[in-house]
């Protein structure tokens, strides 16, 4: 098995089999595309075993997605995609970004779920991307872009409803998606406190990486904390 690629959070390899890679989580940290960086023991397996976790129970919902099986602490085995280079946000109450561009009072309820797409460039700080835009880049087509709208607008019914059973809030998140060899877009890569944001109910503790962002406590404890709950479910 060779590694294809590897980024901040996640290394990629081949596989014996055609279309399965094989994903190892990596115990880095990051925020602000790099800005702050740290090696915590222990994090990587963490987040393997919550979007392992998080993509069994889309799965059981009748979501698609690349993930195949988790086969060790840090490991996965995923269908292979060719990512979009987009990040797909949702965004349920307002908080982070948004709380500066809008004018938004962190903590506020949309109406309905907004979602919004950036730009995965690391160059250019992944900006905030408008659907003309994606069909200028060429990264999507009109029928595309509605579909990855409908899809996200799926996992966060799907999400808000699991949170809820663990007595948390989902505020927002961000998921990718990538096609296959036949042009099917299925939702990819990760879903985990480092992709959403997460509040407790009762305290609006939060249960994900602001914790790491603004110093505020272990991410190791936090982490550990969301999947004991996803576990006791």
């Amino acid at each position: 098995m060779s590694l294809l690629y590897e980024g901040k959070a996640k290394r990629i390899f081949s596989t014996g089999e055609n279309d399965v890679l094989r994903v190892e989580y990596k115990d880095e940290v990051t925020a602000g595309n790099g800005a702050k960086k740290d090696l915590i023991e222990g994090k990587g397996r963490l987040n393997n075993q919550i979007t392992s976790h998080i993509f069994n129970y889309l799965k059981a919902k009748g979501g698609k997605s690349h993930f195949i099986e988790q086969i060790s602490e840090t490991e996965q085995l995923v269908q292979s995609v060719e990512i979009i280079p987009l990040e797909v946000v949702v965004r349920n109450i307002a908080a982070g970004s948004i709380t500066k561009r809008l004018g938004f009072e962190k903590g506020h309820e949309f109406d309905e779920p907004l979602v919004e797409f950036f730009y995965k460039k690391d160059d250019l700080n992944d900006p905030l991307i408008t659907e003309d835009h994606i069909k200028l880049l060429h990264l999507a087509e009109d029928n595309e872009i509605n579909s990855l709208k409908e899809a996200a607008k799926d996992v966060n019914a799907v999400l808000v409803q699991l949170m809820d059973e663990m007595n948390l809030r989902l505020v927002d998140f961000k998921i990718e998606f990538g096609r296959t060899n036949d042009g099917q877009i299925l939702l990819a890569d990760e879903i985990s406190p480092d992709t959403c944001r997460i509040w407790d109910k009762d305290s609006d503790t939060n249960f994900d990486k602001d914790v790491y962002r603004e110093d505020r406590g272990s991410i190791i404890e936090t982490y550990q904390t969301f999947l004991n709950k996803l576990e006791a479910l």
